[in-house]
This record gives C-alpha cells, sequence and structure tokens, in this order.
C-alpha cells in the first residue's frame, strides 16, 4: 500500500481547488503583445488590515492546524493569514460580488455562497467560538493543545457544533477554501511566500508560454516559479 505524501495530497487538493478548463490556442497576424500594457493586480498591502488582534491570533493558530508545518513551511510561515487580512479588508470582505440582502437560508451546494459578508462571518464565528470555550470553561482556542483544536475544527467542518450567530460549517469551509487560496495562490495577493507552495508542487507560476509542457502529464514543471508581479515579490 502506498504512502499518501504531503505533497501528493496538497498538489490533488490545489489542482481541484485552482483547476479550471482551457484551451490552448496560437494567434497569428493580430495585434502584436507588448510586456506591460496589461492591468495588473492590486499588490498586497500589509498596511490594509481587517482583524483585530484575537482574531488574527485565532485564525493563525487555525491555519496551522489545516496545513501545519512538516518538511514544508505551514500556512501561517507562507503568509496565509496576511493574506487572508487583506482580503476581508477589501471588496471580498464585503460581499461585493454577492447578493447581500437577507434572509440568509441555507442552499444547495450549486448556489454558491448563502450567507453574510465574508468579513462579518469570520468576525461572528470567531466571536462566537472563544465565548463557548469560556462558557465552557475552556481555554481560548490559541492555548489549546493541538489535538483539542483539531476536534474543534472537526465540528465545524461536519456540521456537529453550532454557532450562535452564523452557520459554523459555512464558516470552517470558507476558512479552508481561503487557507487554499493564500497558500496556492500568487503571492502579489500576500500569501505563497517566495512561491514556496508552486516549488513544493512544481508549478512554475504566471509564465507566458506552456505550450511545451501541454503533455507533461501532469508531472512537477522544473522551471523557477514566476508572480505576475515578477520574478521576485516583495
Amino acid at each position: 500500500m502506498s504512502q499518501l505524501t504531503r505533497r501528493g495530497f496538497l498538489l490533488g487538493v490545489s489542482s481541484a481547488a485552482l483547476a479550471a478548463p482551457a484551451l490552448a490556442r496560437e494567434y497569428q497576424g493580430g495585434m502584436p503583445w507588448q510586456p506591460g500594457e496589461a492591468v495588473p493586480p492590486t499588490a498586497f498591502d500589509p498596511d490594509v488590515t481587517f482583524f483585530t488582534e484575537e482574531e488574527r491570533a485565532f485564525v493563525t493558530a487555525a491555519v496551522d492546524r489545516l496545513i501545519p508545518a512538516d518538511d514544508y513551511p505551514s500556512a501561517s510561515e507562507l503568509g496565509v493569514v496576511d493574506f487572508i487580512d487583506h482580503q476581508l479588508a477589501g471588496a471580498y470582505g464585503r460581499g461585493d460580488i454577492y447578493y447581500m440582502k437577507g434572509p440568509f437560508r441555507d442552499g444547495l451546494p450549486t448556489q454558491g455562497y448563502q450567507a453574510q459578508a465574508p468579513a462579518l462571518l469570520y468576525r461572528q464565528a470567531i466571536a462566537d467560538i472563544r465565548a463557548g470555550l469560556a462558557r465552557n470553561d475552556l481555554a481560548d482556542f490559541t492555548e489549546l493543545e493541538p489535538e483539542e483544536q483539531d476536534r474543534l475544527l472537526m465540528g465545524l467542518s461536519e456540521g456537529e457544533d453550532e454557532l450562535e450567530h452564523t452557520d459554523a460549517k459555512t464558516f470552517f469551509d470558507t476558512l479552508w477554501q481561503n487557507t487554499l487560496e493564500g497558500y496556492f495562490g500568487d503571492p502579489v495577493h500576500g500569501g505563497n511566500r517566495d512561491m514556496e507552495a508552486w516549488k513544493m508542487i512544481g508549478f512554475p507560476g504566471a509564465r507566458y508560454d506552456y505550450r511545451p509542457w501541454i503533455n507533461h502529464g501532469g508531472n512537477p514543471v522544473k522551471l523557477e516559479p514566476v508572480s505576475v508581479g515578477g520574478r521576485m515579490v516583495p
């Protein structure tokens, strides 16, 4: 029986989370391409924040249980907390792409996100979890043993635990999705520091032309990864 490695597991998860259907095309006789003409993404700004100190500590502890350190960095070590914090402080956190008029009801999986603005979801869920621990005379989440943290997160993920002001499973699913995005996304958004996650799975990043590797069979592409912001990202 083969042993499942961390790299193999995360490669499968990242492929499922980030992959999208694409068709290779070759353009001839059209407008010549010039570098620097595309509109670049808004770069990560460390001064744009949302979390309180307590919320940041909670998220740091939680994402490091979702992707803990071993031979590779943990989620927080690759900047996942910074990524989530920055996203919640902006358009994503406000829910600009979602319909935000209540009432919020449980929807079908095909209906997409069916909760309040993500920033409010995080704030209410974290407050509910910390308050619930306090009511039961338990230590704060950040002070629990790793096994206890895992049990709490598992209860949220399976919908076994209820939160007072928001849906527990929706919060966990959102946290897990945002953790993957921060860990494997382009480092221009604050996560995936030094493109370490891309190096781990053999993803060469935002290169102009992938035609020579179309039939590489899913094997790692041994090229230096490149961000949409260039080779070096602060």
